[in-house]
């Protein structure tokens, strides 16, 4: 454990803070997680961390300091005004950590035989990937893939609207026609969400290898999506509204898959 900061000019402190920054994220590899419940998450499922900035007044769990530690992590205790420096927004659980990001690739999915992914194309708010986590990670889909992402996959507003289940979550970021290719290679059926679909979402069976193609509320899927091995749903809107946001449309359709799959179990 280093001596306590107390000047928010720091270096060390400025270099974490940049990490709310994509292009600082890019050029340090480093992220940062804000949160108990996060770092938590993110530290059982593997991910190696190097630092932790801890304000001994204002954490409510002093265990996740010294399990950081066993792991190799550099403790860095500081008061409260340097920690609302580096924190996310208003929220301090009293601890901020900087990590590496976790690197996954395609190749590096477990192939199952009832397997659902869902893949993201061209969403660029953080806050949706993250919320589209959360939501995989409930129903229990396999893996999530972000194709052609408008934003990086570990963003902060991506984690905290994942409550961290983005580390837990197998994610993998890639192109559209990676991502194409590699579900056409591994005999997956593709249903991608458009509001011109013919097909009812409730219609399709999801048994076996599934993906749910969802692409951004503003521009929708690119044509890299569409075929004759692809099948387009729709979602019924009764209102005036003709799209829903996509993390919703991403949880309808997700339990619409979990509910036929334990109807058939």
């Amino acid at each position: 454990m280093t001596d306590p900061i107390t000047s928010r000019n720091n270096p060390r402190i400025k270099l974490a803070a940049k990490l709310r920054d994509r292009r600082a994220r890019r050029e340090q590899q480093r992220i940062i997680i804000d949160g108990v419940r996060e770092i938590g998450r993110a530290l059982d499922a593997g991910v190696e961390f190097i630092e932790a900035f801890v304000c001994e007044a204002g954490i409510n769990d002093d265990q996740l300091p010294r399990r950081l530690a066993e792991k190799g992590c550099d403790i860095v205790v500081v008061n409260q005004s340097v920690l609302d420096k580096i924190a996310f927004g208003d929220r301090s659980d009293g601890i901020v950590a900087v990590a590496k990001p976790p690197q996954k690739d395609l190749n590096s999915l477990t192939l199952q035989d009832e397997m659902l992914v869902a893949v993201l194309e061209n969403v660029e708010k953080p806050g949706n990937i993250g919320a589209v986590l959360r939501s995989a990670d409930a129903a229990g889909l396999s893996a999530v893939i972000v194709a052609d992402a408008g934003t990086d996959l570990y963003n902060p507003n991506s984690i905290r609207a994942s409550a961290g289940t983005i580390f837990s979550m197998p994610i993998v970021a890639c192109s559209s026609e990676e991502a194409l290719s590699w579900l056409r290679q591994h005999g997956f059926n593709v249903v991608a969400t458009r509001v011109d679909g013919a097909v009812d979402y409730t219609s399709v069976s999801y048994s076996g290898r599934y993906a749910i193609v969802l692409g951004s509320e503003a521009d929708g899927l690119s044509d890299a999506w569409e075929g004759n091995d692809i099948t387009a749903v729709l979602l019924p809107m009764r209102g005036v509204g003709d799209s829903l946001n996509v993390s919703v449309t991403a949880a309808v359709l997700f339990y619409e898959a979990l509910r036929q799959r334990a109807s058939q179990r």
